[in-house]
């Protein structure tokens, strides 16, 4: 079971996961700005990338074709420099920590939509967030969980823009990470707010205001 580092100062950290389509960026911003509006300041960030050298590995990871561990491997080199750069200093000082996915679209993504080792994943999380000198691994204090159909997303993504690899992938894919995202739930419920994804984006917004106010997050 991940632990949860929560004695970074005042810092909280908040992860945004769910299949591409979902519609998590948009409430991503909207979030930002109402702790913006409660007087905290927040650091906007995604993965892959938030750094330089993580952006850089990005575009290869989207666009690139490569075996699954190479795939990830650079995720969590991605990873590593963007929670040494951005994610752990930003906490340092207090911070809202916003992270557009995290390490659960890893385990979603290469783990169980390209069927990869879920055992070499547990252990380059450990490598790569470990912190045993604060009691665990670094992970979000909350992970807000879009849930979407599959074949609803792919609605969504058809024309939209020119799909990077991933969001080329079919719909059998996407129900895979799909899986994915429910036995990270599973296996770690109090960390992880489901929103029904497929409402309208206000009522969608006003699930996840009301999840942020219901764990004291926001006032």
């Amino acid at each position: 079971m991940p632990q949860v580092i929560v004695s970074l100062s005042s810092g909280l950290f908040i992860s945004f996961e769910g299949i591409d389509g979902a519609g998590k960026s948009t409430h991503l911003g909207r979030l930002a700005q109402a702790f913006r509006d409660s007087g905290r300041v927040v650091t906007q960030t995604r993965e892959p990338g938030g750094t330089v050298l993580a952006e850089q590995l990005r575009q290869m990871i989207l666009q690139q074709p490569m075996d699954a561990l190479t795939e990830a491997l650079l995720i969590f080199a991605a990873r590593r420099d963007h929670l040494q750069g951005v994610i752990l200093p930003a906490l340092a000082r207090g911070e809202v920590v916003l992270c557009d996915r995290y390490t659960d679209a890893t385990f979603a993504y290469q783990g169980h939509g390209r069927d990869f080792d879920l055992q070499v994943l547990s252990e380059l999380e450990r490598w790569v967030q470990g912190a045993p000198d604060r009691g665990g691994l670094v992970q979000p204090q909350c992970t807000i969980w879009f849930d979407l159909p599959p074949a609803v997303a792919a609605e969504r993504l058809a024309g939209a823009r020119l799909p990077d690899k991933f969001e080329a992938q079919p719909v059998a894919f996407f129900e895979r990470v799909a899986a994915g995202y429910a036995a990270r739930r599973q296996a770690d419920p109090q960390r992880f707010v489901r929103i029904d994804a497929q409402q309208s984006i206000d009522a969608v917004w006003l699930d996840v205001h009301a999840a942020m106010q219901q764990r004291g997050l926001l006032p």
